[in-house]
């Protein structure tokens, strides 16, 4: 059992880095890319700086303009992101029903506790039995991959930046508060 956490955990790094690899190839070092990381990064500062001086009615409609600016850019950089998306995804799907088929009924790992009944379904697939602390490859493996490729994207300097993050990257980020 403890053979197979290893080699789930070394599974889980390789798939990650050929994830950040892939993604790199079709999208980091594209110009494009580039240029709205950098675009995003500078809006982001500007209204961080305009939201410490806060302001009268004038700034407040260019902090409503930088805003949607930012927003447009936001979603431009996840348009360019998503072809990447398609390509791991479907790599990765590939891949998850290989070595789903590998482990297939095998128990994998104990868990410490009993899953609430949401996730029994997802710890316990494919394994015989009614012991739900047994784990199944695809739960490990899903919890492997969600914590390894963040840190691996931080390492490679590949994640998302601090000043981003706050403004609220994506589709659904949060709605930013105008100064008072």
């Amino acid at each position: 059992m403890f053979g197979d956490c290893v080699l789930i955990v070394a599974i889980s790094i390789c798939t990650a880095l050929l994830g950040e690899g892939l993604t790199w190839l079709l999208v980091y070092r594209t110009e494009k890319y580039k240029k709205l990381k950098a675009e995003v990064e500078k809006q982001s500062k500007k209204l961080e700086k305009q939201k410490e001086i806060g302001g009268d009615v004038s700034n407040k409609k260019k902090f409503e303009r930088q805003e949607e600016k930012l927003k447009t850019n936001n979603r431009d950089l996840s348009f360019v992101k998503m072809k990447s998306m398609f390509a791991i995804g479907f790599a990765f799907t590939a891949l998850l029903s290989m070595f789903n088929s590998i482990f297939d009924g095998r128990v994998v790992a104990k868990l410490p506790f009993l899953p609430i009944s949401l996730i029994q379904n997802l710890s316990h697939r494919n394994l015989g039995g009614e012991d739900y602390t047994d784990c199944s490859f695809i739960f490990l493996y899903i919890l492997c991959t969600m914590s390894i490729r963040q840190n691996i994207q931080k390492m490679l300097g590949l994640a998302p930046s601090r000043s981003a993050n706050k403004q609220g990257t994506g589709f659904f980020g949060a709605p930013t508060q105008i100064g008072k």
